[in-house]
């Protein structure tokens, strides 16, 4: 006997042959139907996929049919509009039986067949001969392929496949191998006229890759009763699993003993199209006969229970897998780490450690100014892994790479239809970083067009999506890096200027590399270590000689430069040793220098106009990391032009 629960609520039978009770909550109703999303799932092809509703009203229960095909019932009368209900009343809707309940105290007796405990018991050896005889061989069921035309044939495929339906959800919301048994065993055992069942499976189910590996690691799973009272059916389950039959054997009359069954039944369980174990049931009631609708039953049982075990292994595989993706995401995030870590010991970087370390606890923005190759963007990515967001996106936009359509739209994103090209709706980068940062480089190449956009986003207002009308909230934190004078673009009005004081509350500046030459040996080793563990080169450092040309050096494209220059000189040297002819420097002037760089190449070597263009051409490209925009826009010729230059000189 088990008593009901002291709360209103609705009571139903449940795939194991008991009851279940759903608590009725008066400020939510609770809807009954075919369809999953209801409170209550009915298996019942009789009942709509939104069939009635349980509610409460003016301090009552009451049940409403929500227009449905076949009409709900109460005490055996339909349901019109809304009826009240009374402690006791069942609402009948198709097959389905609910009991509705106010909630004081009444009994029920509980369905035989409950769930049974877990079987962990040993796997006897001794065999015992096998006084039956075999009277039916099949290996597909036809419940679960054909119910239609089933029907025509078998009373019982209704129940049967309600049952099933039922079972199967079950096993959906079932979590571990021994739960999935111990459903698909009760299952079987409610509908059959079995007396005791055992389902047996291999420890590792991955490992069965035939029926003879599956043979010698299988154990009980779940068994009824526990531990199971008799000895291990090796012959039957042997011959399932050699055939891939389901067998339903009858006892001989004449050679039956005491205590033996009157007859059994041994499905195989299937995985991936190959048994894997066995479902063994026996019966002992010799006035209820086994039939070939129970081993119909039972294999379409056995065939849900291995959709089940697929599931969960392929569960546990996502799961192991997640696991190990994380383990792989946070090694990618310790190697961008200490790709992006600034090196140098100087008093300056000293001093940019200092104001990061100050900077990145807060919300405010920051603007890092430098020349080109100096480290700016280093300096932003370190401000988002010292702050409380490093665990969100860190994004980066060059904007001077892009056109003002081109950014307005990599910056707020755009609806489908927007422009020429627009073929779907895409997010900005805006959105993208929502929780993280945004790095914003080459800020003064935005137009004003975009900077009076921009500037509202940072005041904290809501902006819309190209050609959209829906407004877009975001929480970013934007970091913006510039190698432009911005005070001298305000002066000449190509910068606004209240986007230079939004900007400016923290400004960082990032010296050159030759204003902190005490910084350059220790970054050209950090590069060798870098480059030769990604080349498999064995390098062991630089000569004195080349470590002074490094330190004499005036570093024109920075960092930048410095990071071309000893991964060209890993790739080509030729001993253990990096020396001076294996690092070529340019002769190119610094931003600022007059004549250092001539000073610095050396001695006058005569050559042609030509020689010296293509030398200057080609020392400017690298000096701006190969953007060959760019390096057109400081040589004052149309890109056009410089990639015929280009063109040409890889000809000759």
């Amino acid at each position: 006997m088990t008593a009901h629960p002291t709360f209103p609520h609705l009571s139903l039978p449940d795939a194991t042959g008991g009851r279940r009770f759903v608590p009725l909550d008066p400020t939510v109703p609770v809807t009954l139907g075919r369809a999953p999303t209801n409170a209550i799932v009915l298996a019942d092809e009789r009942a709509s996929r939104a069939h009635a509703e349980v509610y409460a009203a003016g301090g009552h229960w009451m049940v409403r049919d929500l227009q449905s095909r076949n009409g709900t019932l109460v005490a055996g009368a339909p349901v019109t509009g809304s009826q009240q209900l009374t402690s006791g009343d069942v609402i009948q809707i198709g097959t389905s039986q609910i009991t509705f309940h106010d909630g004081l105290p009444v009994s029920e007796t509980r369905a035989t067949g409950t769930v049974e405990a877990e079987g962990t018991g040993e796997m006897p050896t001794e065999l015992q001969a096998w006084h039956a005889s075999i009277t039916h061989r099949q290996a597909q069921s036809r419940l679960l392929e054909d119910i239609g035309a089933a029907a025509a044939e078998q009373p019982r495929v209704g129940r049967a496949a309600a049952e099933l339906c039922r079972l199967a959800f079950a096993l959906g919301r079932a979590a571990s191998l021994p739960e999935v048994a111990r459903l698909a065993l009760a299952s079987a055992l409610a509908d059959t006229a079995a007396t005791r069942g055992m389902v047996l499976l291999p420890e590792q189910l991955a490992e069965a890759r035939s029926a003879e590996d599956a043979q010698r690691s299988l154990a009980p799973v779940a068994a009824r009763p526990d531990p199971w009272p008799r000895p291990y059916p090796a012959r039957a389950v042997a011959s399932v699993l050699s055939t891939d039959e389901a067998l339903l054997a009858h006892a001989a009359a004449e050679g039956s003993r005491a205590g033996e069954p009157v007859a059994t039944i041994s499905a195989p369980i299937r995985s991936r199209g190959k048994p894997v174990g066995v479902m063994h049931l026996e019966l002992d009631r010799p006035d209820r006969r086994a039939t070939p609708d129970d081993l119909e039953f039972v294999m379409a049982v056995c065939d849900a229970l291995g959709v089940a075990l697929e599931n969960l292994s392929t569960r546990e595989a996502l799961s192991s897998r997640l696991a190990t993706t994380a383990d792989e995401n946070e090694q990618l995030r310790q190697k961008l780490r200490q790709e992006t870590r600034m090196v140098g010991s100087s008093p300056a970087i000293r001093g940019i450690l200092e104001q990061i370390d100050r900077v990145a606890g807060t919300r405010a923005t920051v603007l890092v100014r430098g020349e080109s190759g100096s480290g700016k963007e280093l300096v932003a990515r370190a401000i988002h892994e010292a702050s409380d967001r490093r665990g969100g996106p860190c994004i980066c936009l060059n904007c001077a790479a892009l056109s003002e359509t081109l950014l307005e739209s990599e910056l707020f994103g755009h609806e489908k239809g927007a422009f020429t090209g627009a073929t779907e709706k895409k997010i900005g980068k805006f959105e993208a970083a929502k929780g993280g940062t945004l790095i914003l480089d080459e800020i003064g190449e935005m137009s004003h067009a975009i900077q009076a956009k921009f500037l509202r986003v940072l005041e904290g207002h809501p902006f819309e999506r190209v050609g959209g009308s829906s407004r877009v909230q975001v929480d970013v934190r934007v970091v913006a890096a510039t190698n432009r004078d911005l005070e001298s673009a305000v002066t000449a009005g190509e910068f606004r200027r209240d986007l230079y004081f939004r900007l400016k509350v923290v400004e960082i500046i990032v010296p050159p590399l030759r204003k902190r030459p005490e910084d350059i040996e220790e970054i050209a080793s950090h590069f060798i270590a870098r480059f030769a563990a990604e080349t498999g080169r064995r390098i062991r450092g630089f000569t004195p000689e080349a470590r002074q040309s490094l330190s004499e050096y005036h570093w024109p494209g920075n960092i930048r430069e410095l990071r071309n220059v000893v991964e060209r000189a890993v790739v080509l040297a030729r001993g253990e040793w990096i020396d001076v002819p294996d690092i070529p420097l340019s002769r190119l002037a610094a931003p600022g220098d007059t004549g250092k760089a001539a000073a610095v190449a050396g001695p006058f070597v005569p050559t042609t106009i030509e020689e010296m263009e293509r030398r200057h051409v080609m020392a400017t490209l690298e000096a701006v990391g190969g953007t060959k925009t760019k390096a057109a826009t400081i040589l004052g010729i149309e890109r056009s032009t410089l990639e015929r230059k280009l063109a040409k000189w890889a000809r000759a």
